[in-house]
């Protein structure tokens, strides 16, 4: 199967099956994204889809990729971080300096340039940017420095991930339960009653948008990624990716493109597609004989979140901070903002639901960053 369009079809039908399995018992907690890359891989090595470059996937990258990243980023109006109140936002801050001490810690210990080879330093920077701020960060740097084509890399690295996500979410629930009961500290009192009602709207999956929302975000997108083209042949030493982020950020900070409808269902679709694309890179065989290599990147992002966790809930101890308030924050870190809302729920406080969504969408903004910062700083 060589034409675009047959390849594309089923990319998306793809997606659809995906969503629906999510919905499911035994499916809900793997996620639409993770499946997406297994479903594909599975096809991909029965034949089904090609395994090698093609025009399609080569658009995907160069054109469907960034436009996602920017649509998605276009959500994150810094304002409002005033609500998300001084001691969540500074453990945040306190949790992503962790990060960054974990990662290289971690990848000193493992010795990346033999155990992972010459790519470590582009996976340093993708564990970086996604124990800040989530997932998309992970993606913007495997886009950035060409780990996406990497089948089997990217995708030992995102299963090691989502692994270790579902491990710390319960460790999060846990935690301050726990130290609750040994330590009792005075809770943090709600900054404002009734917050937690756009928690739930700043994450929601479904929207209803018109022709004009749908028109104008591509216009936007589409000229954001020809103006970074264009500023990046000037300075050609500042990434695509980041001069994108700064536009998008940029753009975001005024109201009527912040609450544009669809942005964040025009984003996901097309990182759906994005994560079709590696799983069709992603050689199973060869994957399976490479098992160490899983074991390995377990190995190393287990030894980060453990550093990570050490110094928030170190930090947090020593200053006598609400148990909860560490824990999201923390999740805010690993998981990001959805994950952070839906601890938030778990511990019953309605109160953090939106300073959690919040801080969450503050490492979407600065976790790409930091990601290639970290990269480059160890290349």
């Amino acid at each position: 199967m060589t034409e675009s369009l047959p390849i594309l079809c089923l990319l998306f039908l793809n997606i659809v099956v995906c969503e629906w399995l999510s919905t499911k018992p035994g499916f809900r907690h793997l996620g639409t994204a993770l499946l997406v890359i297994i479903l594909t891989a599975i096809q991909a090595n029965v034949g089904l889809v090609p395994t090698t470059d093609t025009p399609l996937y080569d658009a995907i990258f160069a054109y469907v990729t960034p436009f996602a990243l920017f649509v998605l980023l276009l959500n994150v109006n810094l304002q409002d971080l005033c609500r998300a109140g001084l001691p969540m936002l500074t453990l945040f801050l306190i949790g992503s300096a962790g990060t960054i001490i974990g990662v290289v810690l971690s990848m000193w210990l493992f010795n990346g340039p033999q155990s992972v080879g010459a790519q470590f330093y582009a996976l340093a920077g993708m564990f970086t940017g996604t124990y800040i701020g989530g997932a998309l960060n992970f993606h913007a740097v495997a886009l950035h420095y060409g780990v996406a084509k990497s089948g089997n890399l990217f995708v030992a690295a995102t299963a090691a991930d989502n692994i270790l996500t579902a491990v710390w979410m319960v460790a999060t629930l846990a935690i301050p339960q726990l130290m609750q009961r040994l330590r009792p500290v005075n809770r943090l009192q709600p900054a404002s009653p009734g917050e937690s009602l756009s928690a739930t709207d700043l994450t929601n999956d479904e929207e209803t948008l018109s022709p004009r929302d749908l028109a104008l975000l591509i216009t936007l997108g589409l000229g954001a990624m020809s103006f970074a083209k264009w500023l990046g042949t000037f300075v050609p030493s500042l990434p695509f990716v980041l001069i994108l982020t700064t536009l998008a950020l940029v753009l975001a900070q005024f109201r009527a493109i912040n609450r544009l409808p669809g942005a964040r269902v025009l984003g996901l679709s097309a990182i759906y597609l994005f994560l079709a694309v590696i799983g069709a890179y992603c050689d199973v065989g060869a994957l399976l004989r490479d098992g160490q290599l899983a074991v390995v990147l377990f190995g190393m992002i287990c030894t980060l979140v453990l550093i990570h966790a050490l110094i928030v809930f170190g930090v947090g101890a020593l200053f006598r901070q609400d148990w909860d308030v560490l824990g999201i924050a923390s999740q805010a870190n690993i998981g990001g903002a959805t994950s952070a809302l839906a601890l938030a729920r778990s511990l019953n406080r309605p109160d953090l639901q939106l300073p959690a969504v919040l801080v969450g969408s503050l490492g979407n903004a600065i976790g790409t960053y930091l990601g290639i910062f970290v990269a480059e700083w160890l290349r």
